[in-house]
């Protein structure tokens, strides 16, 4: 399951084996790799996109291709729907 939590200033993601209750991959903008790529001046729309797209490498890396897209009651639009759709650009399908 690709779980998304977002802040009024941070987001983050993560894919999580539910049977394993264990996070196999996770990404948000405070990650030491991805934020020296975000820039101050940067739309949060913008910082989701890189963040998604992060995601998407690191699970590809691990094998993972499938997942289930819980939005953990936030609304598909904005931040949440620039993640999903960087996720599916990268490779992910849901």
């Amino acid at each position: 399951r690709l779980d998304v939590f977002r802040s009024l200033n941070h987001i983050y993601a993560q894919i999580i084996d539910d049977g394993a209750d264990h996070t196999l991959v996770s990404a948000s903008d405070v990650d030491k790799e991805i934020r020296p790529t975000v820039k101050e001046s940067q739309k949060k729309t913008e910082v989701a996109t890189v963040v998604g797209t992060a995601l998407a490498k690191r699970a590809k890396e691990k094998g993972i291709t499938k997942v289930v897209f819980d939005r953990g009651g936030f609304q598909y639009h904005g931040r949440v729907k620039a993640l999903a759709e960087a996720v599916r650009k990268g490779g992910l399908t849901f």
